[in-house]
C-alpha cells in the first residue's frame, strides 16, 4: 500500500505494522501495540488513518500521518475471537471488522465505539466490503455464503448461496451494482446487488 512517500508492509507473523520509506530502504518508527499477529489493513478514504486487526482480538486506529513517530491510537475491544478483516467506509465514518467469532462489527471512527454488532454467519467472517454509497456491506464467510447488510439498522438484507466452500473475498463495482466474491472451491461469482440473492455469472476455471 502506498501513502504518499510511504509504502507500507504488513509482516503477519510479527505484532507490529511496519513503515517503510519510498525514498529511503530504512524503516521509520513502528507503530506498537498489538500483542499478536497483524492480521488485516486498511486506510481511510483521505490517508489520514490506519486502521489495524489482530489476532489479539482488537482492533487499533492509528495517526498514519506520523508514520508511527507519535503514537496516538485508539484501541477498539468487542470481538471474542481473531480479527480477520477491516475496511473503512467511503466517508471514513466507520470502519467493518470481521471475525473468527462469526460477527461483524461496525465502529465509530471519530468516537472508536461499536455501534453495532452484526450476527448471521456459522463460521468465522473471512472478508468484508462496503458498497460504493456506504449503505451496504458486505460479507464472505467460512460457512459458504455472503450476506449483505444495511448499514444503517445492522439488518442482515440477504443470504447469497452458491459457493461450495469459504467465500474469502467479496468487492462491489464501482457503481455499486454488482458484487463479486471468490472462494476456496476455485470459482468466482458474480452477483447484481440491486436483485435480490440474483447470482449473474459463475466464473471457473477452464478444464484442460
Amino acid at each position: 500500500m502506498f501513502l504518499g512517500r510511504l509504502k507500507l508492509v504488513l509482516l503477519v507473523r510479527c505484532p507490529a505494522c511496519f513503515y517503510l520509506s519510498r525514498s529511503t530502504p530504512t524503516h521509520l518508527p513502528t507503530p506498537q501495540g498489538h500483542t499478536k499477529e497483524v492480521t488485516s489493513v486498511a486506510f481511510s478514504p483521505d490517508g489520514r488513518q490506519l486502521a489495524s486487526g489482530s489476532r489479539d482480538r482488537t482492533l487499533r486506529l492509528w495517526d498514519a500521518a506520523t508514520a508511527g513517530q507519535q503514537q496516538r491510537t485508539t484501541t477498539q475491544e468487542g470481538h471474542t475471537e481473531y480479527v480477520t478483516s477491516v475496511v473503512f467506509s467511503p466517508d471514513g465514518r466507520q470502519l467493518a471488522s470481521g471475525s473468527e467469532d462469526c460477527t461483524l462489527r461496525l465502529w465509530d471512527t471519530a468516537t472508536g465505539q461499536c455501534t453495532a454488532t452484526l450476527e448471521g454467519h456459522m463460521e468465522t467472517v473471512v472478508s468484508v466490503a462496503f458498497s460504493p454509497d456506504g449503505r451496504q456491506l458486505a460479507s464472505g464467510s467460512r460457512d459458504h455464503t455472503l450476506r449483505l447488510w444495511d448499514t444503517a439498522t445492522g439488518q442482515c438484507t440477504d443470504v447469497l448461496k452458491g459457493h461450495m466452500e469459504a467465500v474469502v473475498s467479496v468487492a462491489f463495482s464501482s457503481d455499486g451494482r454488482q458484487l463479486a466474491s471468490g472462494s476456496s472451491d476455485k470459482t468466482l461469482r458474480l452477483w447484481d446487488a440491486a436483485t435480490v440473492g440474483q447470482c449473474t455469472a459463475a466464473l471457473e476455471p477452464a478444464l484442460a
